[in-house]
């Protein structure tokens, strides 16, 4: 496993370098709450909290998820990212433009530990 410092030096910021040089983390569940925020546990057995709503606006491939119906829709896929699927009555896995997904290193970088404060 590589440190920070070396991270730093191919160009992260710090934030991201400490992420990679504790070792990648894979998403096991996800919780939609009612201010379009997402709990996230991760392999780890942290718990952190995700603020989707900088991403839900219109003209976006988010904008469908502004209803709270649809954004209640999330699910961890078989590639341990956050997903969802723009038409549920579609399998994403045959048509692969149906499905948003966000990956787990963004997830983890940019959320905060549940009941906390992001780490430095």
């Amino acid at each position: 496993m590589n440190t920070v410092e070396f991270y730093l030096s191919k160009g992260l910021d710090h934030k991201t370098a400490e992420y990679f040089a504790s070792g990648k983390k894979r998403i096991t569940g996800v919780v939609p709450n009612d201010d379009f925020t997402l709990t996230i546990s991760f392999d780890n057995g942290e718990k952190r909290l995700y603020d989707m709503r900088p991403f839900l606006k219109k003209g976006t491939i988010f904008e469908p998820f502004i209803k709270p119906e649809n954004f209640c829709r999330v699910y961890v896929d078989d590639t341990h990212c956050i997903a969802w699927d723009v038409d549920p009555n579609i399998d994403s896995n045959k048509v692969w433009n149906n499905k948003v997904d966000l990956c787990p290193d963004g997830c983890y970088i940019d959320s905060i530990p549940v009941g906390g404060v992001p780490s430095a």
